[in-house]
This record gives C-alpha cells, sequence and structure tokens, in this order.
C-alpha cells in the first residue's frame, strides 16, 4: 500500500520511517521527492499506524 506522507522532509524522516516499519515486520520504501512511502507486509491500519507513531502523519495515497 502506498501513503502520502506530507511532513517527511528530509533523509532523516526516510530512515525513522523505513526502520519503524521494518521493526514492526514490513518493508518500506519511502520517495522523498514525491514524499510518499510505500508498504509491504503489513495491514493498512497497522502500517498506518507505525508511521504515525514514527512521529508522522501519513494518509493514504
Amino acid at each position: 500500500m502506498k501513503f502520502r506522507v506530507e511532513d517527511m522532509s528530509c533523509g532523516h524522516c526516510t530512515a525513522a520511517i523505513e526502520k519503524a516499519v521494518a521493526e514492526a515486520g514490513g518493508r518500506a520504501a519511502a520517495d522523498l521527492a514525491a514524499r510518499s512511502v510505500t508498504v509491504e507486509g503489513l495491514d493498512p491500519a497497522r502500517a498506518a499506524a507505525v508511521i504515525r507513531e514514527a512521529g508522522y502523519t501519513p494518509e493514504p495515497a
């Protein structure tokens, strides 16, 4: 699933999101230029919760 994350603004942000998703058992690929994150291996609600817990605001893309 893909999320739009407008408040992701730097390499640290992408790394923090990718790490949080990995720790939850999924895989994430963050695209800073597009301000989007693609998540595999987690259901959509869990993926969104993990991104929120990392301090960001995911919106379905």
